[in-house]
């Protein structure tokens, strides 16, 4: 994909964590956020190492078990999920992560001269995106795992109040997985605090104006309204990166403490540099969930009788001789 320019970028709005502090906390807003620093002020910076999380125990002292996302489920054919323990798998993220430190990884990714396009900057710039034809995005990742459920005492180590005012109904996953990990482009119907506990990932972020360059999928996802379009895999997609390269988008680096807001609607698609942990808390509203939970619970329900979009979906398997049902934008 080296002469592919694809989409037009330009970095998204970044503030520090200490002078949106001293502004008197975050407001409402429609447009993405990088706050640099928020999340190093939480308990969470020092106590969520992948060691210590593979320390982690059920009440009755028995090892953790849960499911791993097989490859992009945004994209293509669901795969059937993982079934593993979670320790085996951290701590050889632990050996990987130290790897990697090792190397000088500033000047990798999709923009390795990022210091030619810093947040002060008004022009636009395109990505280097031969850098996907270096990695290998079909892994098993431990995404969306409801962790603080599992363990509600480790919810003290995030502060997410302080970064996040105001009544709303939050619900937390976390995602921990190795470099080169791509989540494939889509929005979700709730706001997002992405909170980076480690590593480094880029974001590419389109706001909702630019959907229709954007080719919505007719897969299902509970929350989450998804694209045929996949980053890592575009050169095998000459109707998909033709409508992506008319996009306009918002670029972020997110490193480790820093916390990201991506409003309603955004579309965004996600590559990890690093291997990492971060948390990704969700808000409603109640005005939001009486305005769009009400609908996306109805689909949900529908999907869960087969009369709406069943064998295409993320949530179950969808064999290869599934039709994709593509629309049009």
């Amino acid at each position: 994909m080296n002469s592919y320019r694809g989409p037009e970028f330009q970095q998204v709005e970044q503030i520090q964590w200490r002078d949106l502090d001293a502004q008197g906390g975050f407001q409402p807003r429609k447009r993405p956020l990088l706050v640099k620093g928020a999340v190093d002020t939480w308990p969470a910076s020092a106590r969520w190492t992948f060691e210590d999380l593979a320390r982690l125990r059920r009440a009755d002292g028995s090892a953790v078990v849960t499911s791993f996302q097989n490859g992009l489920v945004e994209q293509g054919v669901t795969r059937e999920p993982v079934i593993q323990e979670t320790a085996p798998y951290l701590l050889e993220l632990s050996e990987k992560a130290a790897e990697i430190r090792a190397r000088y990884i500033d000047d990798i990714g999709l923009l390795p001269n990022r210091r030619q396009h810093s947040s002060e900057t008004a022009e636009p710039f395109y990505l280097d995106w031969s850098y996907l034809d270096t990695i290998r995005a079909d892994k098993i990742y431990l995404a969306q795992w409801n962790i603080l459920q599992e363990f509600p005492h480790l919810r003290n180590d995030f502060e997410i109040s302080k970064l996040w005012p105001g009544t709303r109904w939050t619900w937390e996953y976390t995602f921990i997985g190795p470099a080169d990990t791509v989540t494939g482009l889509h929005y979700d119907f709730p706001n997002n605090w992405f909170c980076q506990v480690s590593g480094v990932k880029e974001f590419l972020l389109f706001p909702p104006d630019q959907s229709g360059y954007l080719c919505q999928s007719r897969k299902y996802d509970w929350g989450a309204t998804l694209s045929d379009i996949d980053i890592s895999r575009l050169d095998q997609q000459p109707r998909e990166r033709g409508q992506f390269a008319q996009a306009k988008g918002l670029y972020a680096r997110v490193e480790a403490g820093d916390a990201l807001f991506i409003p309603s609607k955004t579309w965004h698609s996600v590559v990890a540099l690093e291997p990492s942990i971060s948390l990704a808390v969700f808000g409603l509203t109640p005005w939001e969930i009486v305005a769009g939970g009400i609908p996306s619970q109805t689909r949900s329900i529908l999907h869960a009788l087969h009369l709406y979009r069943w064998g295409n979906c993320t949530c179950h398997k969808m064999h290869s001789h599934s039709p994709a049902g593509r629309t049009t934008p």
